[in-house]
C-alpha cells in the first residue's frame, strides 16, 4: 500500500511533542544523563552564588533545624526524658527528612518553573524532575558525611552497620524520585497543589517520629506500631537511626524494614515513571 500525504507517520514523521512508547522514552532519558547531571550541578552552583555562605548552607540548614527542634521539643517540652541519645536521634531524623522534603517540594515545581524550556526544546520532560532529585542527592551526600562526624564526636564509633547506609541511601533516592515524578505531574494539572504541599510535608514531619519515638510513645499499642512500620518515611528514618546508633536496645536493627522500603522504593518509582510518562504530551501545552 502506497503511503499518502495524509499519513505522515508512514513517511517517518512524528507529531511535535508526541509521546513515544515507554521503552523508547526511557532510552531517551538515559541518553540525556549528562544533561541531567549538568543541570543538577548548575542549580547547585547558582544557589551557591546567590548566597554568601554558598555550599555551607547545605549543611547549616539541617543543623539549624535540628537545633531549633532540639530546643523546642527536647528542652521546653522535655522529650529527652524518654528517648535515649535524643540529640543523635533528632539530628539523624532531621538530616534524612530534609532530603525527602526537598525532593517533594522542588520536584513538584520542576515542570511548572521551567515552562520556557519545556515549550522551546524537544527532550523527555522526565529529565527535569530527575535532575532535581539528583541535585538534592548531591547535596545530601556531604550532609551524611557531616552527620557521621557528629556521631563520632558524640561518642558513637563506626560499626559495620554504617556501610548499610549505602544501599539505604540508594533506595531512599529511588523512593524520593518516585515522589518527585508524581508531584511534578500533579502540579501541572492541579496548580493549587503547590499551595497544599507544604502542609502535606508538615504532616509527614509530625507523623514520622522526627522528635519523638513511636516505640516509646505507643509502647502499649503493638498493633499500631506494626501498622506504622509500613509508613515509608518512618521506615527510612527508623532504619537510619538503627544502623548508625547502637547505644540502646531501642536502636536494635529491625530487618523487616528492608523489604518494606525496597517495595515502597521500587513500586513508587515504577508508578511514578508510568504516571509521569502518560502525560508527556501535555507538559508543554499552553491552555
Amino acid at each position: 500500500m502506497t503511503p499518502t500525504v495524509d499519513d505522515p507517520q508512514a513517511h517517518g514523521l512524528t507529531r511535535v511533542g508526541g509521546r513515544p512508547p515507554l521503552a523508547e522514552y526511557l532510552r531517551g532519558v538515559a541518553q540525556r544523563k549528562d544533561f541531567i547531571v549538568s543541570l543538577a550541578k548548575f542549580r547547585i552552583e547558582a544557589e551557591n552564588q546567590r548566597q554568601r555562605l554558598g555550599m555551607l548552607w547545605i549543611v547549616l540548614k539541617p543543623i539549624l533545624n535540628a537545633a531549633v527542634f532540639g530546643i523546642v521539643f527536647g528542652i521546653l517540652m522535655a522529650s529527652t526524658k524518654s528517648v535515649p541519645d535524643f540529640v543523635a536521634f533528632l539530628i539523624i531524623g532531621v538530616f534524612m527528612f530534609e532530603f525527602f522534603s526537598a525532593c517533594m517540594g522542588s520536584g513538584s515545581k520542576s515542570i511548572t518553573s521551567n515552562q520556557a524550556l519545556v515549550q522551546s526544546l524537544a527532550f523527555p520532560r522526565m529529565a527535569l524532575p530527575i535532575s532535581v532529585v539528583v541535585q538534592k542527592f548531591l547535596q545530601l551526600v556531604p550532609t551524611i558525611g557531616l552527620l557521621m562526624i557528629f556521631l563520632v564526636v558524640m561518642g558513637h564509633l563506626p560499626t559495620w552497620n554504617w556501610l548499610l547506609m549505602l544501599p539505604l541511601t540508594a533506595l531512599y533516592f529511588l523512593f524520593c524520585l518516585g515522589v518527585a515524578l508524581i508531584t511534578a505531574r500533579l502540579t501541572v494539572h492541579l496548580p493549587d497543589l503547590g499551595n497544599l504541599l507544604p502542609f502535606i510535608t508538615r504532616f509527614f514531619f509530625y507523623t514520622t517520629g522526627i522528635f519523638f519515638s513511636f516505640d516509646i510513645r505507643f509502647e502499649g499499642n503493638p498493633r499500631l506500631l506494626q501498622v506504622i512500620e509500613f509508613q515509608p518515611v518512618y521506615a527510612f528514618l527508623s532504619l537510619s537511626r538503627e544502623l548508625l546508633l547502637d547505644s540502646d536496645p531501642l536502636y536494635d536493627v529491625r530487618m523487616q524494614f528492608w523489604p518494606i522500603i525496597a517495595v515502597w522504593s521500587i513500586g513508587l518509582l515504577v508508578i511514578g515513571t508510568v504516571f509521569f510518562w502518560a502525560a508527556e504530551e501535555r507538559y508543554g501545552r499552553v491552555d
